[in-house]
């Protein structure tokens, strides 16, 4: 593959890592993704270096669902508020970019837990503990992928 190339397949993984920080695109698998086109024109050994690559990607994003989980069941915290953070975050994203996803998933969490607890201080324990927990997530999910691209990189030198 052409230098060009190599560094059009570099930028695409690029996005999808700032898609993991700034959870607007699905960054792992759009780092796996253009690891996987490359391999695909590269060909020959290049499978390895991807199916290396896409097993941690893919064992990246299992573990952090199980993480999260444990960490939220250890806190006491439904799958609801998760839900209701999920939601107003992609709403709030829409509203004020970028930013707005974070402001939303507070809020959304906040207001979960709210009706849930009627408790406003046991309210705000169980957004923090959310928050926590989907930072845990986007760090280990960042973490695999960091590890994927690095894989990919080896490649590339070994091409």
């Amino acid at each position: 593959m052409s230098l060009g190339g190599e560094l059009l397949v570099g930028a695409v993984i690029l996005v999808g890592l700032l898609g993991i920080v700034f959870p607007v695109l699905p960054g792992g698998l759009l780092v796996m993704a253009a690891i996987g086109v490359w391999a695909a024109l590269v060909g020959g050994w290049a499978w390895a270096i991807f199916a290396a690559a896409a097993l941690v990607i893919v064992l990246g994003e299992v573990i952090k669902y199980f993480v999260a989980g444990r960490s939220l069941r250890s806190d006491g915290i439904p799958n609801i508020t998760i839900a209701a953070g999920g939601i107003l975050g992609i709403v709030g994203f829409f509203v004020i970019p970028v930013i707005g996803l974070f402001i939303g998933f507070v809020v959304g969490a906040m207001l979960a837990e709210l009706i849930r607890t009627r408790s406003v201080r046991a309210a705000w324990q169980g957004t923090m503990s959310a928050s926590k927990a989907a930072v845990i997530t986007m760090g280990i999910e960042l973490f695999a992928a960091l590890v994927g691209t690095a894989i990919w990189l080896v490649g590339v030198g070994i091409w």
